[in-house]
C-alpha cells in the first residue's frame, strides 16, 4: 500500500497543497504550528474519514472557507485508487475514482493507515473510553462489518437510554425488543474484540520482548463488562448478556442509562503480571504503546495481504536508541512512513532509504 500524492484545498492551515509523496520515507521538519502535524492529520482523514485530534470536523476547514479537501492517489496490489474526502458544515462525503460512496463505512478500509502520536500513551494510562475508541478505529478499518455491527448498537442504546431517562410500565414492551438487538449486535462486537486481542496479544507480545531484551512480557486483556468468555458460540453470549441487563434492569432505570454492553468493555496492560497503567513508569507505558502500535502493523498484513501506512508525529525523537532501532527496523523497506519531527538531530538518517526530507513553513511545503 502506497501513498503517490496528496492535495489539501483549505485544510486547516493549508489553502492549497499539491504534494509528490512517492518515497518509502517522508520525514517533514519544522517548527511547531507550521502545519506538520495537520498534513499526517489529513493522511489519516483521508484513510479513517476522521481526525486522531478532533471530533469536531468544522476544526479541520480552514478559518474563512465552507469546505475542505483531500485529495490522495494510492497504489495498492489490485490497482490505483483515487480517493476524495470532502468535508463541509453539512458533513462529510468520500469518493472512490469520481464515484461517491453511500455510506463512509463503504469507503472505510480503501487506504489503511497506522498512527504513532504522543498522545497514544493514553491508550495505556487514559480513561477506557481511549481504550474503546482504539478497539473501534483499528477494527474499522480492517473489518467493515464491524462499523456496521457497531453503529447499529450505538443507535439502539441511544433509544434504551433515552427511554431509561423516562421511564413508565408502558416502555417495558420496547424495551425486551431493545434488550434483544442490544445483546445481538453487543456480542457481535465482543467476540470481534476478543478475536482481535488475541491477535494483536500475539504480535505485541513478541515485539515488547524484543524492545526490552525480554525482561518484560507483555499481556493485553480484554475487560467486557460483565462475566462471560466472549469466544463463546454467539448464542450463548447473548443468553448471558439478556441475563445481565434483566438483573440490571432496576438500577439502570434509577440512573437512566444502560449500564451493560461493549460501550463500557476496557483493555489492560499487563507488564510481567502487574497493571502498567497504574505500576509502569512512563518509559513503560511509552514502550507498551510502541510495542502495540507496530503489532497493528503485523496484523494488518496478516487479515489484508498489504501493510498499512505507518503516521509518526513527533515521536521518533522521544524514544531512546533501542526503541528508535526497532521502529526503523520494522517498517524499513516495507511499510511507507510518514514522520514529522522539529529536528533532525536526534533521528538516525543513515539508516533510512528512499528518504525525502521536506520543510513545512506556515502552511507550505518545499523539498530540502
Amino acid at each position: 500500500m502506497y501513498l503517490n500524492d496528496i492535495q489539501l484545498i483549505r485544510y486547516r492551515n493549508y489553502e492549497h497543497l499539491a504534494l509528490s509523496t512517492n518515497h518509502q520515507v517522508n520525514l517533514f521538519i519544522g517548527a511547531n504550528a507550521q502545519g506538520k502535524t495537520n498534513l499526517l492529520e489529513a493522511i489519516y482523514v483521508l484513510a479513517l474519514t476522521r481526525s486522531h485530534r478532533t471530533h469536531k470536523d468544522k476544526e479541520l476547514i480552514a478559518w474563512d472557507a465552507e469546505h475542505a479537501e483531500i485529495e490522495g492517489r494510492i497504489t495498492r496490489e489490485l490497482g490505483d485508487l483515487r480517493l476524495k474526502i470532502r468535508i463541509s458544515k453539512q458533513g462529510k462525503k468520500a469518493s472512490i475514482n469520481g464515484l461517491e460512496q453511500r455510506r463512509l463505512s463503504q469507503y472505510i478500509g480503501s487506504l489503511n493507515a497506522v498512527m504513532f502520536a504522543p498522545e497514544d500513551l493514553e491508550i495505556v494510562k487514559g480513561s477506557p473510553g481511549v481504550r474503546r475508541r482504539f478497539l473501534d478505529v483499528e477494527l474499522g478499518q480492517v473489518y467493515p462489518t464491524y462499523l456496521y455491527h457497531l453503529s447499529q448498537y450505538q443507535k439502539i442504546l441511544l433509544q434504551r437510554n433515552n427511554a431509561l431517562k423516562q421511564w413508565s410500565p408502558a416502555n417495558q414492551v420496547m424495551m425486551e425488543i431493545w434488550d434483544e438487538q442490544l445483546a445481538a449486535y453487543g456480542s457481535k462486537i465482543m467476540r470481534k474484540r476478543q478475536q482481535f486481542i488475541t491477535q494483536l496479544q500475539a504480535w505485541a507480545e513478541e515485539i515488547h520482548a524484543g524492545i526490552t531484551n525480554d525482561t518484560e512480557q507483555l499481556k493485553i486483556v480484554y475487560k467486557p463488562s460483565f462475566d462471560c468468555n466472549p469466544l463463546d458460540e454467539e448464542s450463548v453470549l447473548i443468553n448471558q448478556f439478556m441475563i445481565k441487563l434483566s438483573q440490571m434492569r432496576d438500577q439502570e432505570v434509577r440512573r437512566g442509562t444502560t449500564l451493560v454492553g461493549p460501550h463500557r468493555d476496557d483493555i489492560q496492560f499487563l507488564i510481567n503480571d502487574k497493571d502498567a497503567q497504574v505500576y509502569g513508569s512512563q518509559g513503560q507505558q511509552r514502550t507498551v504503546g510502541l510495542s502495540v502500535k507496530l503489532a497493528e502493523i503485523e496484523l494488518i498484513h496478516q487479515e489484508i495481504g498489504e501493510y498499512p501506512l505507518l503516521l509518526l508525529d513527533d515521536v521518533l525523537s522521544e524514544l531512546d536508541q533501542n526503541r528508535q532501532n526497532q521502529l526503523i527496523t520494522t517498517f524499513q523497506s516495507k511499510v511507507q512512513t510518514f514522520i514529522t519531527t522539529t529536528s533532525i538531530e536526534s533521528l538516525r538518517l543513515q539508516q533510512l532509504h528512499d528518504a525525502a526530507l521536506y520543510i513545512v513553513e506556515n502552511g507550505q511545503v518545499r523539498t530540502k
